[in-house]
């Protein structure tokens, strides 16, 4: 027996099965994706935010003592070294903002998923032309 030619019907529901298949395939890996960057980033998130917590506690104890010896080592009221304590810390944290920002900028997220996708849009462009 012969085997007849498929229909165009019969290429568009295949066509369009492809595409749902191919969709869920996406979704699937971008969870699969997700759930192992949270899983790889939950403790490290966990030590980091202890570890903040404890180095704020001791950088605000090194900064009261380099407050009170600036201004004991240059015969200045207390006030005076803080003050340029505080203007130096806040010039630190705005140029450590500015450079965070820009990192924020320029990162990409979910590389692979990313990639897929437009090799998926690729595919599906060429499977119906």
């Amino acid at each position: 027996m012969a085997q007849q030619e498929p229909s165009i019907v019969d290429l568009l529901k295949q066509a369009i099965r492809d595409a749902q298949d191919l969709v869920r395939g996406e979704v699937a890996l971008v969870k699969a994706e997700l759930r192992q960057e949270v899983r790889r980033l939950g403790s490290a998130v966990a030590m980091l935010a202890v570890a903040a917590v404890v180095g704020l506690i001791a950088l605000i104890f090194l900064l009261t003592t380099a407050a009170l010896a600036l201004a004991d080592a240059l015969d200045w009221a207390p006030w005076i070294g803080y003050a340029v304590i505080t203007g130096v810390m806040l010039l630190v944290a705005i140029v450590l903002a500015l450079i965070g920002r820009n990192r924020l900028a320029t990162s990409q997220p979910l590389p692979k998923t990313m990639e897929t996708m437009k090799e998926n849009s690729e595919w599906i462009r060429a499977r119906t032309s």
